[in-house]
Parts: C-alpha cells; structure tokens; sequence
C-alpha cells in the first residue's frame, strides 16, 4: 500500500511501515495529484479532506484523522463514495483537561483567588469536556455542564442550560464545529451573548476558534468592561486576528491537545482502526513507545494543598510557555503553522511519578501516578 501521512503525525512509519510505503506530506498544502495512488490517507485537523482534494485517489480505501474532531472532513463525499472514515475521539482529551487546569492555576495566582468553590461551567460534555470536569472536580470546582445532545439522547448525568452555564465564573467550550441543524456550533458565543458576561469571567475556547465570534469578541475587549479569556483557537486559522491577541491573558497556536501522550495516543487508535478494517493483527502496543520523561520520579511530603498541586502540575506543564512563544511569534508570517510543527516535547501528568505520604486520592483523581511511601 502506498500510505499518505501528515508530516507532523508521530510513529507513522513504527506503526504503518510494515503494510507499506509510508509518504509524508504537509497537511495544510497536500494536492489531489499527491493522492492519484494513494491506498490510504492519515490527516490532521489542518487538512481540508473534501471532493476537491480526493478527485484523483480513485484507490484511497482507508482516510482516517488523528483528532477529536472531524469537522475538516466531508463525511458525506466519503460515504457517498465507499471511502471508509476512521477518527480517535478521546485521542487527546487528557491533554485539553490537563491545558485547562494548568490555565486556570495561572489565572488563580494572577488575580489571586482559589479555584476551590468557584463554578465552571463545560460547554460540551463529551470526551474532552469530561475530561476537564473530572479535574476540575477533583480541585473542589463545582462543575454544571451544558450538552442539549447529549440530554437529549439519554445521558444521566446532571445538566444546565446554555444561558446557566454562561453565568458561571468560569465557561470552557469543548463542542465540535458544526454549522447546521438545531445545535449548530458556529458563533455559538455571539456578539449577543459576549456583551452579557461580566467583565470578572474567564472564558477558555480550547475546541474551535468560530464557536466563538472573533471580531464581537475584539469589540467587547476593547471596550472599558473586557473580559478574561484564554484562547487556544481562533476564527480562520492560521491567519488569526491578531488584533485580538493582546486582549487575551493566555495565548497558544491549537495546541491544548498536543501532548506527547495524545498525539501518540491518535496515531495509535488509527493503527488500531486500520488493522481492524483490513483485517490484520494488532502487534504492537502504544505503552512501550512512549519515551522515559525528563522528571519522571518525585518525592512528595507536603499537604496536597492548590498550591502545591500548581508546582507539580507546573512542573510537568506550565500553558506560560506556550503563550509565551505564541505573542513573540504569531507577528511572524507562517508562524501558526510553524509553531505547531515545532512544538516543543509536553508530557502528561501520567509521565511523573510521585511518592506521597498522604493525600494520594487527589493526585490519582487528576492522573498523577503514585505510590505510597
């Protein structure tokens, strides 16, 4: 088989070079006339997989995305055309819960406040949306989520309206991209809704950047009453408004989801799909492909108090640094994309373990590995 791949997508050739020739293309500029004799195609969230792209892969058999979400992908052209369809929902949810948390600790010292008994309310309470209740819980943050879907389909957990979650002193969005139907996603936060929330919320878009409306959102931020926001994503990606960007208090180039863990974690699924699909054995295992982190042994005697889950949780990732680099280079042209393909090594919490005399309930709750001394 001839195996098209995104060239930022990890152990391409570890897990596919056996059924094949693996070729990596870049997702943001791949061709049809790269596709003409292609068997299968393995695609990030940056790559457009529509009718236009996949006029000439009259052999593609297999397109699979490493993400969560697939609004990038026509699943309807594929449908239509016998091309079987393959995702990693949950691929790198721990990865946006751990993006989240690590945010709001940065605000919590910088206006100084404790997350303890504040409320946040989860837009989307799938996979990802889970992921950051579980840890928020676990930080004594009372969560209400909001999912019409998933309410609606039976789900029994606990849910609020749309309007309740927006009064929360924290809103985090987690929907896919959707554009039609009764709970369409597209400026979900619109220019009605933004200049309703008060100026003291801290609002996080860590899903899609037009579930929020952008330039609404530039108007409410220049204005005397700004809000707190937190913006992994942005309307028109790459070419961001910019204009926005110092209005922000944390700043990165999408890539809540970019851990370590979760980008291998995504590849992996699809392996796991492809084999399944085409009816080959299942050799190889995610686990011993991870490497060894840098910090992976810790020794822990203190209280487990908010302060100190911050040194620990800062320790193995601090959002500070990608912001960091974001402001200094998203003025550059090309940047978004660059920055994305030279993300620097992030672990998940699950990378350190920690040696805790006590208190070891709320370390595991928020994925820390532990063992008691």
């Amino acid at each position: 088989m001839k195996i098209v791949v995104d060239e930022n997508m990890p152990l391409a050739e570890a897990l596919f070079a056996e059924f094949g020739e693996v070729v990596r293309v870049p997702g943001r500029t791949l061709t049809a006339a790269q596709l003409t004799d292609a068997d299968v195609l393995l695609v990030r969230s940056i790559t457009k997989v529509n009718a236009s792209l996949l006029s000439q892969a009259n052999k593609l058999k297999f397109v699979g995305t490493a993400t969560i979400g697939t609004d990038h992908v026509d699943k309807t052209y594929l449908t239509e055309n016998a091309i079987p369809f393959f995702s990693a929902p949950g691929c790198n949810k721990v990865s946006v819960g751990e993006y989240v948390i690590s945010a709001l600790l940065v605000m919590a010292e910088k206006y100084q406040f404790s997350l303890s008994g504040l409320s946040l309310g989860i837009i989307g309470a799938g996979n990802t949306g889970t992921a950051v209740a579980e840890r928020a819980a676990a930080l004594g943050v009372v969560v209400k989520l909001c999912d019409p879907p998933k309410q609606q389909s039976g789900d029994q957990r606990k849910f609020v309206t749309y309007d309740e979650a927006l009064t929360c002193d924290l809103v985090s969005f987690h929907v896919p991209l959707s554009r039609h139907g009764e709970h369409a996603t597209f400026h979900l936060l619109d220019e009605r809704r933004i200049q309703a929330l008060r100026p003291e919320q801290i609002l996080i878009n860590a899903c899609r950047g037009e579930v929020w409306d952008n330039q609404a959102m530039l108007v409410r931020q220049q204005s005397a009453l700004p809000l707190r926001l937190v913006m992994d994503v942005w309307e028109n990606e790459p070419n961001v408004l910019q204009t926005l960007v110092p209005y922000t208090e944390i700043a990165t180039p999408h890539i809540a989801g970019y851990s370590l863990e979760g980008k291998y974690r995504g590849t992996y699924m699809l392996y796991e799909a492809f084999c399944q699909h085409f009816g080959y054995e299942i050799t190889k295992q995610l686990q011993p492909m991870l490497p060894v982190a840098d910090i992976n042994t810790l020794s822990l005697s203190a209280d487990v108090t908010e302060c100190i889950l911050k040194k620990l949780i800062h320790l193995v990732y601090d959002v500070r640094r990608d912001d960091a680099i974001f402001r200094h280079k998203i003025v550059q042209p090309g940047s978004f994309d660059d920055m994305r393909k030279k993300y620097p090594e992030r672990r998940e919490w699950s990378s350190l373990m920690i040696s805790a005399e006590k208190n070891n309930d709320i370390l595991v709750q928020l994925g820390f590995c532990v063992s008691g001394n």
